[in-house]
C-alpha cells in the first residue's frame, strides 16, 4: 500500500491543530526564536567597550596625559581609578574593581622624545577572551601614540602599514555571532517539536490510536516532518528579517542559495528528534535527552569556538555534527555573498546527513512502536 495523498492530508491538518491547539504554543514557536535572538545577539558578544582600568600617572607630564587621552577617546577603555602607588594596580585586579592597569613611570615624557620611553600594561586574565582583547587594544594604542610622537628621522620614511579587515570591517563580533544564532535557534526549535511532540502522543495514548487506522507508516512520518519543517522555514525568515533589520547584518547572499540549505539542515534537525523521541518513554527524558545532543552539537559547531583551535580529535568529530557545515553556509551567504560552487561540499554532506539520519529515524520508530 502505497502513499495516500487524502489520507496525508487529513494527516497534515491533524498535525497543525494539535501543534497549535495549546493557545501558548503560538508565542513559543514563533516569538520565542525572535526573543532568544535579540538576546544572544546582545549578549553574546567577545568585543570590549568602557573596559574598567586603573592608571598610575607617576610621569604627570603633557606627553603621558595625551598618551591616557588616546585610550580615553578609542571608548575601550573607562578610567575609573587613579593612584601613585604601583602596587594599587594589583589590588585593583585582585579585587575585580578594574580589569586593566596602566602604569606610566616617572621620566615618560623625557624618554619618549629619545626613543626609550616604556609603558606598563597589566591585563586581567581570569577572562582570557577579555584579557587578549584588551591587551591587543592597549598595544595598538601605544604603538599609534609613540608613531605619531616619533622624532623626525634622516633617510627613508618607515614602513607605512595599513590594514583592512573585509567583510566586518569593524571586526563586531555580532556580525560574526548573529548569523551563527539562527542555525542554532532552528534547531533548537526543530528538535522542540518534533521529539516532545512525538513523546507526548505516546504518553497519552494518541500514537497507538493512530498505529491502528489505515495510515502508511510513511504517511504517519511525513504528517509528524512537515508541519514542523514549515514552521522552521517560517522561523528562519522571522530571525533572518530580525538579524538584517535590527541588528544591521549585512545580507550578501541570496535567498535562493540559503533556503535550500536550510531545509536540508531542518531535515537533518528533525531526524534527530524522530531518534530521541523513539528512545524516550517520557516528555521529560526526551527534554533531557535532547538537551545531551544540542549542548555538545552547538559547541563543535564552532559558534563559541574556532573548530581549528580544538583538539585533532574534536576536529574530526565535528565533521560530522550537521551545525558545523550550517554556520558555514549561513555565515558565508550572510557576509560573502558566498554561492552553491563554493559552499557544495557543505551541501553534500549535510544532504548525507539528512537523507541518513531520517532513514535511521524511520527506522529506529518503526522498531519503537513494535
Amino acid at each position: 500500500m502505497g502513499i495516500s495523498w487524502p489520507r496525508l492530508r487529513e494527516m497534515l491538518r491533524k498535525e497543525v491543530r494539535q501543534m497549535f491547539r495549546d493557545p501558548r504554543m503560538k508565542p513559543i514557536v514563533f516569538i520565542s526564536p525572535i526573543v532568544q535572538l535579540l538576546l544572544f545577539g546582545y549578549a553574546v558578544n567577545t568585543d570590549i567597550a568602557h573596559t574598567k582600568t586603573i592608571v598610575v600617572d607617576q610621569d604627570r607630564s603633557a606627553a603621558s596625559r595625551a598618551l591616557l587621552d588616546a585610550f580615553r577617546s578609542t571608548g575601550y577603555f573607562a578610567i575609573t581609578q587613579t593612584s601613585d602607588d604601583p602596587a594599587q594596580i594589583v589590588q585593583a585586579l585582585d579585587a575585580g574593581d578594574a580589569v586593566v592597569g596602566i602604569h606610566v613611570p616617572v621620566g615618560f615624557g623625557r624618554d619618549l622624545t629619545s626613543g626609550g620611553a616604556a609603558v606598563q600594561v597589566v591585563v586581567d586574565g581570569t577572562n582570557s577572551n577579555t584579557g587578549t582583547v584588551a591587551q591587543g587594544y592597549a598595544i595598538q594604542i601605544v604603538q599609534a601614540f609613540s608613531a605619531a610622537r616619533a622624532p623626525g628621522r634622516a633617510g627613508p620614511p618607515p614602513i607605512d602599514v595599513r590594514t583592512r579587515a573585509w567583510y566586518n570591517p569593524e571586526l563586531s563580533s555580532r556580525v560574526y555571532n548573529v548569523p551563527g544564532v539562527v542555525g542554532v535557534l532552528i534547531l533548537l526549535m526543530c528538535l522542540l517539536l518534533t521529539a516532545l511532540a512525538v513523546v507526548r502522543e505516546r504518553e497519552i495514548g494518541t500514537l497507538d490510536q493512530l498505529m491502528v487506522t489505515p495510515l502508511h507508516p510513511a504517511e504517519l512520518m511525513l504528517g509528524k516532518t512537515i508541519p514542523v519543517a514549515l514552521v522552521g522555514l517560517i522561523d528562519l525568515v522571522l530571525v533572518s528579517a530580525v538579524a538584517i533589520l535590527w541588528f544591521d547584518i549585512p545580507f550578501r547572499g541570496s535567498p535562493l542559495t540559503l533556503v535550500p540549505a536550510a531545509l536540508i539542515y531542518i531535515v537533518a534537525g528533525l531526524s534527530a528528534g524522530l531518534v530521541i523521541s523513539s528512545i524516550s518513554r517520557t516528555q521529560q527524558e526526551a527534554f533531557m535527552t535532547m538537551f545531551l545532543f544540542l549542548l555538545p552539537a552547538i559547541i563543535l559547531s564552532g559558534f563559541f569556538y574556532p573548530i581549528s583551535s580544538m583538539p585533532q580529535v574534536f576536529q574530526w568529530v565535528t565533521v560530522l555534527n550537521p551545525v558545523r557545515h550550517f554556520l558555514e553556509i549561513v555565515r558565508g551567504i550572510f557576509l560573502k555573498g558566498t554561492g552553491f560552487p563554493e559552499l557544495w561540499p557543505q551541501y553534500l554532506i549535510l544532504l548525507s546527513m539528512a537523507t541518513g539520519g531520517l532513514w535511521f529515524a524511520i527506522v529506529r520508530f518503526k522498531r519503537s512502536l513494535a
